[in-house]
């Protein structure tokens, strides 16, 4: 005969198994839905921590707590970066500059651009200590710009032909956005042309001071574009709009609350809260976050210029690069909650 406490023993074993099995039969799966438990589309969207790409982070914000798709940003410090990302199949949908969009499309990659991220927000910077006035003024001079494929530097090549600059004229070199500032104090460099906040850091601290606004060259001046896949598109048509209802509607309201914004973007970015309501104010259309539907003129005019500079090998159709099937036809700002902004 078993013993008492052999059988006690089997018992506890046979009532633990039990339990467990009706908990596995009561319990719902991960994926159902349960009252009060709203199960959410997400996407990742990829963005760097430059005014250019402000409404993606508020986008962000505001989808935590609203019902539809959870847009989650995603901070990269390098365009060659997100470009991996996005060939890997990573990542979907990302804010890029445009001449690097459209070089990706030459090179076959299928993807659109669906929306604009800003317009204006580049500044050119010199040396607070040199007396130029124009950029015939550089000659000579070592000028930084982010990289060929930056639409800063399709700008300042327009520019040069505008004032009759010979380009051999200005030694160019291309330098990572945070380094500017720094390379200009320590005057490594001359002046150079770059997206916000890299531009006003040298204004604040005063090494250097403003030459150009991006609005002064080349007024509604587009330097990033929301860029999605092809792939998103065909399986996720609804998110797409999501999406570029969400950025537009963040983006009215960036307009209006200026000091929210900075205070809310600052931790995604990254960034003392200070220099950022120092971009988004100092002017107020140092900036702008409206009128971002992209035309077929002024991309064509981008890939035109891209073509002319050698980014691009051959003339690109921008009708088959931009997608505006997806923009809302009414934008209304956005209903965010923000910290308190600071005075």
């Amino acid at each position: 005969m078993r013993s008492p406490l052999l059988r006690y023993g089997l018992g506890a074993v046979a009532l633990v198994a039990l339990l467990a099995l009706l908990r596995m039969r009561t319990s719902p799966a991960p994926e159902t839905p349960t009252a009060g438990n709203e199960v959410r589309e997400t996407l990742k969207v990829g963005f760097l921590p430059v005014t250019c790409h402000l409404t993606c982070p508020v986008t962000d914000y505001a989808t935590k707590t609203s019902h539809g798709t959870r847009f989650e940003s995603q901070r990269f410090t390098d365009f060659p970066t997100v470009v991996e990302t996005v060939k890997s199949g990573r990542l979907d949908a990302t804010f890029m500059i445009a001449p690097l969009a459209m070089k990706l499309k030459e090179q076959g990659l299928k993807v659109k651009i669906a929306y604009l991220g800003h317009r204006d927000g580049s500044t050119v910077m010199v040396r607070s200590d040199l007396p130029a006035k124009t950029l015939g003024d550089l000659k000579g001079k070592t000028f930084a710009i982010p990289s060929k494929y930056s639409n800063q530097n399709l700008v300042i090549r327009k520019l040069m032909k505008d004032e009759g600059v010979d380009p051999a004229d200005i030694r160019f070199v291309e330098m990572p956005p945070p380094d500017m500032p720094g390379a200009l104090a320590s005057k490594a460099i001359d002046a150079y042309f770059i997206g916000e906040p890299h531009a006003a850091r040298a204004e604040l601290d005063g090494s250097g001071r403003v030459l150009y606004h991006a609005k002064d060259i080349w007024p509604h001046f587009i330097s990033c574009v929301l860029v999605v896949t092809e792939k998103l598109i065909g399986e996720k048509p609804a998110v797409v709009k999501d999406l570029v209802r969400g950025i537009a509607e963040s983006g009215e309201w960036a307009e209006t609350h200026r000091l929210e914004a900075a205070k809310l973007v600052s931790p995604y970015f990254r960034q003392d809260e200070k220099l950022l309501r120092f971009v988004l104010t100092q002017p107020p259309d140092r900036v702008s976050y409206r009128m971002l539907t992209p035309g077929d003129d002024e991309m064509q005019e981008i890939a035109d210029m891209g073509l002319e500079a050698g980014i691009l090998e051959r003339r690109l159709d921008v009708k088959g690069l931009v997608d505006r099937d997806f923009i809302p036809t009414e934008i209304h700002a956005a209903r965010i909650e923000p910290p308190v902004a600071a005075q």
